[in-house]
């Protein structure tokens, strides 16, 4: 074994400056995990091996390294994880021929918001250790941010596959920093969920197939982001009015009743991203898209992908408003974008 490396003050003060310092940032909670291969490696292997990541290849290129950041980070001792909230209170409301974008997305993209305020609170570390080396991660990297959440107090895997915090509830971006420092560490947050299975039986598509055990090939989130084809036509109707994500199993989630309202005004809805209006988005070019929704986290299902998610809304609309904005979508540049247009059409014209 390597020597332990002697760190400027003590451990404990320097895990509580740590803590506090994130606070000011802006972050709702950090946690403290000792580095070290998850016990989640198993779980995950055998998720790949069943396809339930569907077409995300990414998670298998590097699966040996998100079960062991010491390939990520050599030399690692500590794992930092730090909740950034984004709920705010908003209710969408439900209005004919307007779409539904997830509350995460409903602002700016949350990458540089995290990205931004972990490199802070890394300085903030060589600061008072000035021998210290981190590296940072949020949502882009082989690193498992919400199963080292879990290994904190932060909170628990739920059986919808994502975090549970008892203060903040699901709706919280996740940040790590990997550090090669020894730090004091959490107690490990204990499941909450009980029996409760209001998740599971929330989810439109049946997607959660078990408790803990989500198929991305059925969920919402995955068929209207990630995935670039066909929607199979059975899954279509289940969309609803959904253009983007979907948060039926968090909205189910009963820990969200306790959760406050975000301080990171960055985060705040952008007020056209609240019940867009289906036809305004059915017709935009690419440049048009980017441009809508620069700098948000829409961009990320591109063009077609949003334009198909917004064909698929206004053909659960059966509104004849649609007929028009759809007949426009038959001569689309995406061969993808007419096929789903024409099934619109097809929906409202059957009623």
């Amino acid at each position: 074994m390597k020597p332990e490396r002697r760190i400027s003050g003590n451990a404990a003060r320097l895990t509580a400056g740590i803590r506090n310092e994130a606070r000011n940032i802006g972050f709702a909670k950090t946690g403290f995990a000792p580095a070290g291969k998850t016990p989640y490696m198993a779980y995950y292997r055998d998720w790949l091996r069943a396809g339930f990541h569907g077409e995300m290849r990414y998670l298998e290129r590097q699966a040996e390294k998100r079960g062991n950041p010491e390939l990520v980070f050599p030399g690692v001792r500590s794992i930092v994880v730090a909740a950034l909230n984004y709920y705010s209170g908003e209710e969408p409301p439900e209005l004919p021929l307007t779409g539904r974008i997830s509350r995460y997305a409903l602002g700016a993209d949350y990458h540089p918001e995290v990205m931004n305020r972990l490199e802070r609170l890394l300085r903030f570390i060589k600061r008072e250790v000035p021998e210290a080396n981190g590296r940072c991660y949020a949502d882009a990297g082989p690193v498992m941010e919400k199963v080292w959440g879990a290994e904190t107090s932060i909170g628990w895997i739920g059986k919808h596959s994502g975090l549970v915090s008892r203060e903040l509830g699901t709706r919280f971006f996740i940040g790590v920093i990997l550090l090669d420092i020894p730090l004091e560490y959490d107690e490990k947050s204990r499941s909450l969920c009980g029996g409760c299975r209001r998740c599971l039986d929330a989810c439109p598509t049946g997607a959660l197939v078990e408790p803990y055990r989500l198929d991305a090939r059925k969920c919402l989130s995955y068929l209207t982001i990630e995935f670039r084809g066909t929607v199979p036509s059975e899954l279509r109707p289940l969309f609803g009015n959904r253009i983007f994500g979907c948060d039926e199993c968090q909205n189910a989630c009963p820990w969200n009743r306790f959760a406050l309202k975000t301080t990171v005004k960055e985060l705040a809805p952008r007020k056209e991203n609240i019940a867009p209006e289906l036809l305004s988005l059915a017709g935009l070019s690419r440049g048009e898209f980017e441009r809508r929704f620069a700098a948000s986290p829409v961009l990320r299902a591109a063009r077609d992908g949003f334009a198909r998610n917004v064909m698929i809304a206004l053909g659960n609309s059966r509104r004849a408003e649609a007929v028009p904005a759809l007949k426009a979508a038959l001569t689309d540049e995406s061969p993808l974008v007419r096929e789903h247009a024409e099934w619109a059409l097809g929906q409202i014209s059957d009623q």
